[in-house]
C-alpha cells in the first residue's frame, strides 16, 4: 500500500512540474521585466539564465499577461513564451514571431477569435496594439511564415492540436495579427 501511496505521489508531481515552472519562471521573469524597465541591459530572470525579457504580451483584457524572453530554443520555451530572433521585434514593421508551448504558456490561443486585440509593450516602454486577422493550421514540413511584410505584424505560433497527447508533431496554430497605428 506504500509503495502504491508513493507512486500515486511520485505520478502527482510528474503531472505538475512542468506548469508550476511555468508559473515560477513567469514571477521571476515578471521582476526582471521590472529591472529591464529600470534601464538594465538584458535582464537576466535568474542568474545562470541566457534570454532576458524583450517584451511583455497582454491579451484578453489582461487575463493574459506574459513576459516574452529573447530566443526561441526549447530551453528558453520551457520558461516562457519566445521571441524568434530572426524575426522584427513587437512594434517594428515586419513580422514579429512569437512562439510558445501549447499546454502552458500560449494555451489560451485556442480560445483566440478573429477581431481580438492583444497588447505589447517592449522592455523600452513602447506599447503597440495589435488586432487578429488571421487563424491558421500550418503544417511545419511544407510551409513557413513570411518574415518580411510591408506593416508590423504579429505572429503567435504554437504546436497543434491542443489537446495532442504527445510533444511535438508537425503542425503549428498560427495566431496572426496587425498593429493598429
Amino acid at each position: 500500500m506504500a509503495c502504491l501511496l508513493c507512486f500515486g505521489f511520485w505520478q502527482l508531481g510528474q503531472g505538475a512540474y512542468i506548469p508550476a515552472k511555468a508559473w515560477l519562471a513567469q514571477e521571476l521573469m515578471q521582476r526582471a521585466w521590472v529591472r529591464a524597465g529600470n534601464g538594465e541591459s538584458r535582464a537576466t530572470p535568474w542568474p545562470w539564465a541566457d534570454t532576458w525579457p524583450v517584451a511583455r504580451l497582454t491579451a484578453r483584457s489582461g487575463a493574459v499577461d506574459l513576459i516574452v524572453l529573447a530566443g526561441d530554443s526549447g530551453r528558453t520555451l520551457a520558461f516562457g513564451p519566445g521571441h524568434v530572433s530572426a524575426s522584427a521585434m513587437p512594434g517594428d514593421v515586419g513580422n514579429a514571431v512569437i512562439g510558445g508551448h501549447r499546454d502552458t504558456h500560449f494555451q489560451f490561443l485556442q480560445h483566440v477569435e478573429l477581431g481580438d486585440h492583444f497588447s505589447i509593450e517592449s522592455s523600452e516602454g513602447k506599447k503597440h496594439q495589435y488586432k487578429v486577422f488571421a487563424l491558421d493550421i500550418v503544417d511545419s514540413r511544407k510551409g513557413s511564415l513570411l518574415l518580411d511584410t510591408p506593416s508590423a505584424i504579429l505572429s503567435l505560433v504554437t504546436c497543434y492540436p491542443f489537446d495532442a497527447h504527445a510533444a511535438g508533431g508537425p503542425l503549428r496554430y498560427v495566431v496572426t495579427a496587425i498593429r493598429l497605428e
